[in-house]
């Protein structure tokens, strides 16, 4: 089964950079594996200094990455709610674009980010291709949207799913006693409705698993990152999503005789003192703080150094 490694804590912490680091280290350690940007701000080619696109690019020798594009997943969702009313429209029910949007919209906000990187986990966790998925998240707000969009989705799903089952028995019915049971047509083949409500599921499912699913909340050693990192995995527990890691970026290791990073490298300790000490069941790495952008395979490598076991 394919492992799923999220990435996830507010923006600018360098979530993109831990992610890509942590890519290398699975690839050279002989895991197939797959990097995947869910961020609008798509900063993972820069990352790796590969142009990646909305399909899975080689980066490496078992290494691929792929950014995703936030309207492709929407595109898909949005078809099927247009389907549904064309076949409402054959059996003269009549609805206008505001009707279709009102129905589509009934769980899912049009352009959503959230409901592309749904998509993506659909496609790259459902199969055997990769060993590990590696998630490079949105900022918090982004991702505690994504891990309620499953639920929301089969609500809205299974609105759609009622109205159309309505509608096709009424025809049904009507079509059998005009012209008797041989003019009931058979729907043979795929439901696309069905189809994504169980995609939608298993990725609900993987994402709550322990044996499948570990989400690592990036954060940096200041004093308001520590409080939303606490309130980010209160949010992921309520989800029963399984967090085991804080990874603290940009740690001052060396202040030297600089007054001012003396300051913030005192900061940073007392930061992480109280991270250890308000979550003292999670794994801490820190990963120090490096010069300037963090791109390319040599400055990877050093960040992947510094995190723990996979």
């Amino acid at each position: 089964m394919t492992e799923l490694l999220l990435y996830g804590g507010k923006g600018g912490v360098g979530k993109t950079t831990v992610a890509a680091a942590s890519g290398l280290r699975s690839a050279a350690e002989g895991y197939e594996t797959l990097v995947v940007s869910t961020d609008p701000a798509h900063s993972l080619s820069d990352s790796f200094e590969v142009d990646l696109g909305g399909e899975p690019t080689a980066v490496r020798e078992g290494l691929w990455g792929v950014e995703i594009d936030p309207e492709s997943g929407v595109d898909r969702y949005r078809a099927l709610f247009e389907a549904l009313a064309d076949e409402l429209a054959d059996a003269g029910i009549r609805l206008d674009e505001d009707d279709v949007a009102e129905l589509f919209t009934a769980g899912v906000t049009p352009g959503s980010d959230e409901l592309a990187a749904l998509d993506a986990l659909a496609t790259y966790t459902d199969g055997d291709r990769w060993d590990r998925v590696l998630l490079d998240t949105a900022p918090t707000g982004h991702t505690l949207r994504l891990l309620d969009l499953p639920a929301v989705l089969d609500r809205g799903l299974a609105t759609a799913l009622d109205l159309r089952e309505q509608v096709r028995r009424r025809v049904d019915t009507a079509r059998t006693m005009l012209f008797g049971p041989l003019s009931t047509p058979r729907r043979e083949g795929p439901d696309e409705f069905v189809e994504l409500r169980d995609r939608m599921e298993r990725v609900g499912t993987v994402l709550r698993d322990p044996e499948r699913t570990d989400f690592r909340v990036v954060t940096i050693p200041e004093t308001m990152a520590v409080h939303e990192t606490e309130r980010l995995v209160a949010r992921l527990r309520e989800f029963e999503v399984p967090v085991t890691t804080l990874v603290v970026n940009k740690v001052i290791e060396d202040p030297g005789d600089c007054e001012r990073c003396r300051g913030k490298a005192a900061v940073a300790e007392a930061a992480i003192a109280d991270l250890r000490a308000v979550l003292p069941d999670l794994d801490l790495w820190t990963v120090p703080d490096q010069p300037g952008e963090v791109t390319g395979r040599d400055a990877l490598d050093q960040v992947a150094a510094t995190l723990g076991p996979d």
